[in-house]
């Protein structure tokens, strides 16, 4: 028999510059070679104006779900889903959660993703907090993944624990990396370093069969000498809106000096760097971020997506769902929860 193809549900009316750059990404994918299902979820009038324009119909591989409801970007994430049950962004997770999608990807309001993901998949069991991974690209030409990214700004060290179990799973079945390499985000690689937090959490990784390599301090995380970074979502969020401003700081000026430039060699020159710098280090190689620990697979695209960004999106949801990350999460907890005191301790977190 033929094998069936995944299903991925869109939130078509997600993001900045949705839905233009949504269904243009889709129909990118599906025009390259895509073999996933995609289904655009929002107002069915404005995704079929949008396919008509670009001289495509709904069939195949493209699918039209309707959702009357549109959850803003502004608009407070809880009382959004509560509030509006028929969102596209709700009706993604929904579709996950009854089976007629096998996963959710949108570029809309992070955080009502987030808590839709939770109230319709829930939790894997033994995992007490979900985190979103993100990954940085490193000197040496792979990728580091850090989480947790921004989901939860308020840890304990067995949440830290679980962060670094998930992440090292997804990074092995995934990303392809054999026993990824953790590291601590800190003030200082010394055992002694950082806060309490830090600290405790150290202990736990260290005491994990995890492979803990230990603390790595911020620029370590460009190195590639770490696979997997595991710190609260607050420190997360602070290095991912950082970086991102060192590479827009770091691109303006060699567009700049290329500008400036006189000399038709050098600025050819500077200006083949900066390609080649951008491609390196632009987050729409990746696509989106898995949203980890969650009992379905669900994944978060940056606000400002653009069509090269939701395509590469849908491509990476395709590989992440195929390689069955969630089911190898399940077995991994499963696992760590009948590990003795370090289990005891993740167990003991809310």
């Amino acid at each position: 028999m033929p094998e069936v193809p995944l299903k991925i549900a869109v939130d078509a009316m997600g993001g900045d510059y949705a839905p233009h750059e949504v269904i243009r990404g889709a129909v990118e994918y599906a025009r390259n070679g895509g073999d996933a299902d995609v289904l655009l979820v929002g107002d069915p009038a404005s995704i079929e104006t949008e396919l008509a324009e670009l001289g495509v119909c709904a069939g195949d591989r493209l699918h039209i779900i309707p959702a009357a409801q549109v959850i803003g970007m502004d608009e407070h994430p809880t009382a959004a889903v509560q509030e509006k049950p028929d969102a596209s962004l709700v009706v993604c997770a929904r579709l996950v959660k009854e089976g007629a999608a096998d996963a959710a990807f949108s570029a809309g309001n992070t955080g009502a993703v987030m808590f839709a993901a939770m109230r319709f998949l829930d939790k894997i069991r033994g995992i007490r907090r979900p985190a979103i991974a993100t990954q940085f690209p490193t000197e040496l030409g792979g990728r580091a993944l850090v989480v947790d990214a921004g989901a939860n700004v308020d840890c304990r060290a067995s949440h830290l624990l679980q962060f670094a179990l998930l992440g090292s799973v997804y990074a092995e079945k995934v990303l392809s990396i054999d026993r990824p390499r953790v590291g601590l985000l800190a003030n200082g690689e010394e055992e002694t370093k950082g806060n309490e937090l830090s600290r405790e959490a150290f202990a736990l990784l260290a005491a994990s069969p995890l492979n803990f390599v230990g603390n790595v301090e911020g620029n370590h995380v460009f190195e590639g000498d770490v696979d997997v970074v595991v710190c609260d979502g607050f420190v997360g969020n602070v290095l991912l809106k950082a970086s991102e401003g060192a590479v827009r700081l770091t691109l303006g000026l060699l567009a700049s000096d290329a500008k400036r430039e006189t000399d038709e060699v050098i600025r050819e020159v500077l200006l083949r760097s900066l390609l080649r710098i951008r491609q390196r280090v632009d987050y729409s190689e990746y696509g989106g971020a898995p949203l980890l620990g969650v009992n379905g697979v669900s994944f978060i695209a940056h606000g400002r997506s653009d069509a090269k960004t939701i395509a590469a999106g849908i491509r990476m949801v395709a590989a992440a769902t195929k390689a069955d990350y969630v089911g190898a999460m399940r077995e991994a907890i499963g696992a760590l929860s009948s590990n003795g005191a370090a289990a005891d301790e993740a167990a003991a977190g809310t």
